[in-house]
């Protein structure tokens, strides 16, 4: 059995997520059919990110298992040829068996895009939240730089009880604003559920006047959900990066 490393790409708008559920289509169910159907084989991914419904990728990682004698570099092309057009297949590669894409130390990216205008663009309406109130993005920068570090995060995370600690480390957060869209990208060692989304929409109610930058740490010490801004709504979220230093 080989053991092979998928990069994948895909707008998530007609999804309902990355992971396999019975009330409609995944982007995990679609790789394990048409996976199934290229190499002839029952075929079960592993996901590095569960993405939520909505939210897009340019660097997911799935793993999976086979016995085909295809080159794995060429399933990329084949799965290609299957697919939507709203999914793709950027790589495949063999990786060891002992890879795991979720138990393995990882480094991940995510991206974040606000549009902020007095009128939405149609264009933009798929991959990025409409803000129609004038934003400080000065203001959402300064607040940022708190969230850098190791921290308690829980109060920046909806409630799951399968995990243990939730604390985690922010390498790099900031924003960018090119026109009127603001880019949120937030690198870290991991990230809890909702994790981004709250602290976008937490960002939101700053630049908003809401309440200054240096209250995020009272949000922080606070370790409640409830202190926290609202959570973002998920179009707007893209996973852009997953890397796995101890394998690179």
């Amino acid at each position: 059995m080989r053991r092979v490393k998928l990069t994948v790409a895909y707008d998530g708008t007609n999804y309902c997520g990355w992971q396999i559920q019975p009330n409609g289509e995944t982007i995990q169910g679609m790789l394990n059919r048409h996976l199934s159907e290229l190499l002839c084989e029952e075929i079960h991914t592993i996901g590095a990110s569960r993405t939520d419904s909505g939210v897009h990728a340019r660097g997911n990682v799935a793993v999976f298992e086979t016995s085909a004698r295809m080159p794995i570099e060429k399933i990329s092309y084949a799965m290609n040829a299957r697919l939507p057009e709203d999914i793709r297949i950027w790589e495949s590669k063999e990786v060891p068996a002992e890879f795991h894409p979720r138990f393995t130390k990882t480094i991940k990216t995510y991206e974040y895009r606000i549009l902020n205008k007095t009128f939405a663009d149609p264009t933009c309406r798929l991959n990025s939240l409409f803000c129609y109130n004038k934003l400080d993005v000065e203001l959402m920068k300064k607040a940022a730089g708190y969230l850098v570090g190791e921290h308690d995060f829980k109060s920046f995370a909806t409630e799951n009880p399968q995990i243990t600690t939730t604390v985690r480390t922010i390498y790099d957060i900031h924003l960018d604003k090119v026109g009127d869209m603001i880019t949120l990208y937030i690198t870290g060692n991991g990230f809890l559920y909702n994790m981004v989304r709250i602290i976008v929409g937490t960002l939101l109610e700053v630049g908003k006047g809401c309440y200054p930058p240096e209250h995020i740490t009272e949000i922080l010490d606070a370790r409640d959900r409830s202190a926290a801004g609202p959570t973002a709504r998920a179009h707007g979220l893209t996973l852009a990066q997953i890397r796995y230093p101890e394998w690179e």
